[in-house]
């Protein structure tokens, strides 16, 4: 035992005398090696992974990803600069001195050890110029990254920004580096896990002007990057890109859904904005423009606005007093203007056709029915009770919540409760006539473009609505779990049918007020509205679906301050729908009104046509 220990300490001083004996020698006899110790050094790279492309629900690509070129430093590489040297390289590089001094300055404060971007998105042409003579500028290299390419710039909105992560990304997840890009917004931030994809690492050897002198050689120091996840989108390319057509030199929002599935089929705010343009160097001019407008194109009106429905509300104060059991389809009320104004030709309606007479004074009373129906001991507290079951039945329509959308930033609307005007006026010192207004679509009640369309999927599908949503599938792998969930309004199909025959002759009816979205040879059901915002113009709101007994699209159109709700917002409705549904437009005199309109100024002449609200 004692000679075998003996053994092995003979053989661990044996090697270990002759590694001591190797390493003087290559550093004392053969100096040269030393050197060479000493100028090159392993630099390991990251592998960007090509981004996750984006599909329309046909498969048109939306958004792909193109080569970018970025400047890089690292700054211990750097040999020391006088003021000529700072001024040859800032030419090389294309910058003005002072900037290119800032940015040496902060890459050595950030790290002396890790590389820093001095340039983003350099072209094509100026990056083959600038690689050839790189060997002279001693710490510096390329970085080539996938930018985004938004092929054909529409959706900009709904799509998001992918842009460089900040100083908060960098801490938060060990993922990304300085000079990384991130989704920012919309659904390249709610989708950035399955869209990044999985970095790639490689080792090299480089010397002191950072030429690569050998590659790794073992699996562990080389690994592939694996690509993100394909999207693929619920929006229709065709019909996004004529609803962001329709509504150039307007502001406002359309938001077009596939009734059955839930499937947002075209969501525009407008004014909106070139995504293409906030990637590469021309980002930061473009974004400044674009914070700077006053009509906030930047701003989502789709899911992010609130504004008063108007008269599109009258159908939901229907529906919800049929449930209730307050009024019946036949239950007629006179139109007394003396309560709250009105407009049109009639007397006294019923249901059906207070809707196609949109009669103010009818749904005053069906609203003060539902409020003053709760029990209590005065007329205050049977307010309070009778409004908070209202506000219950009007939640179950999706309105005041943000339906379950992802989005960052979409925004629930209100629906006023008890708890809402006790703030306001003090506990039961209010009863409806404090209130009246939402009766009709005004007052404290905001919702959004998206739970108007919604509400339009709703009476398509006579009750019942599917959760919006904006992914058809993700990767191979089909529609995301918790997308599409079907929900109930708990109104019976059966109130529905008089409101949907009188949406259809709001349209089909000579003196509707939705008689421009009449289409030959489809039967569109809609209702208008017009939505006082002064002392600016009226704002001009439509919903409809489409067609009436199988309805394939349902949507909002609501342009800002531009009149009547038939005037505008009804014409647009219907170019969509026969886009869509027919894949061409027949009415080329209203086509080219809409694309002529110019409706950005909130203060037009006054209309002279008789059209109601």
């Amino acid at each position: 035992m004692d000679t075998r220990f003996r053994t092995v300490v003979l053989l661990v001083l044996f090697f270990t005398a002759a590694f001591i004996l190797r390493l003087f020698s290559l550093q004392v006899w053969q100096p040269e090696w030393k050197e060479k110790a000493v100028t090159l050094t392993s630099d390991r790279h990251s592998i960007p992974p090509s981004r996750g492309l984006l599909f329309d629900r046909n498969g048109a690509l939306l958004v792909g990803s193109r080569a970018a070129h970025d400047l890089m430093v690292l700054p211990r590489m750097l040999a020391e600069m006088d003021s000529a040297a700072v001024e040859a390289t800032a030419q090389w590089a294309g910058m003005e001195v002072e900037d290119m001094e800032a940015a040496l300055s902060k890459a050595k404060r950030y790290s002396r050890y890790k590389k820093s971007t001095i340039r983003r998105g350099i072209g094509v042409e100026e990056h083959a110029r600038m690689a050839a003579t790189i060997h002279a500028f001693e710490g510096f290299s390329f970085r080539s990254r996938p930018v985004r390419n938004h092929i054909h710039g529409v959706a900009g909105h709904l799509i998001g920004e992918y842009a460089e992560a900040s100083r908060e990304n960098l801490s938060a997840d060990a993922f990304y580096r300085m000079g990384d890009h991130i989704g920012r917004s919309g659904l390249e931030r709610v989708y950035e896990l399955e869209l990044r994809g999985v970095k790639g690492r490689t080792s090299v050897l480089v010397d002191a002007r950072n030429r690569v002198r050998n590659t790794a050689q073992t699996e562990n120091d080389n690994t592939p990057a694996e690509s993100g996840r394909n999207i693929t989108l619920t929006l229709d390319l065709t019909l996004q890109q004529f609803a962001e057509q329709l509504m150039l030199n307007k502001k406002g929002s359309v938001v077009a859904i596939e009734p059955q599935s839930g499937e947002v089929l075209a969501m525009v705010s407008a004014p909106g904005f070139d995504p293409d343009m906030l990637v590469g160097y021309q980002r930061g001019p473009y974004y400044k423009t674009l914070v700077s407008d006053p009509d906030k194109p930047l701003f989502n009106r789709a899911i992010k606005a609130t504004y008063r429905p108007g008269s599109i509300w009258k159908m939901v104060q229907g529906l919800v007093a049929l449930e209730g059991g307050h009024i019946r389809p036949t239950s007629r009320f006179a139109c007394d203007r003396n309560i709250i104004g009105c407009h049109g030709p009639h007397t006294r309606d019923d249901l059906r056709d207070a809707v196609i007479h949109s009669c103010n004074p009818y749904f005053y009373k069906v609203m003060q029915r539902v409020v003053n129906a709760g029990q209590g001991d005065s007329k205050f507290e049977r307010a309070a009770l009778g409004l908070d079951d209202w506000r219950d039945r009007v939640m179950a329509f999706g309105f005041g919540t943000n339906l379950g959308g992802r989005l960052p930033g979409t925004s629930t609307g209100s629906v006023p409760g008890s708890a809402y005007y006790d703030g306001i006026y003090g506990r039961r010192r209010w009863d409806f006539g404090t209130i009246y207004s939402i009766a009709i679509g005004e007052g404290e009640l905001l919702t959004t473009p998206l739970q108007m369309a919604n509400l339009a999927a709703t009476l398509a599908n006579r009750g019942w609505y599917r959760l919006p949503h904006f992914v058809h599938a993700l990767g191979d792998e089909g529609k995301p779990s918790g997308l599409g969930m079907r929900m109930e309004t708990g109104v019976d199909a059966a109130h529905f049918e008089p409101i949907i025959t009188a949406m259809r002759q709001v349209v089909e009816d000579p003196s509707g007020t939705g008689r421009r979205a009449r289409i030959d040879g489809i039967t569109v059901c809609g209702k208008t509205g017009t939505v006082q915002d002064e002392p600016r113009k009226d704002h001009s709101v439509f919903i409809a679906f489409a067609p009436m007994e199988n309805p394939q699209i349902a949507l909002s159109v609501y342009v800002e301050n531009s009149g009547f709700g038939g005037q505008w917002a009804a014409p647009i409705a219907a170019l969509l729908i026969e886009q869509y549904l027919t894949g061409k437009v027949s009415n080329v005199r209203k086509l080219n009104r809409i694309l002529e309109a110019d409706l950005t100024d909130p203060y037009p002449e006054p209309e002279t046509e008789n059209l109601q609200p």
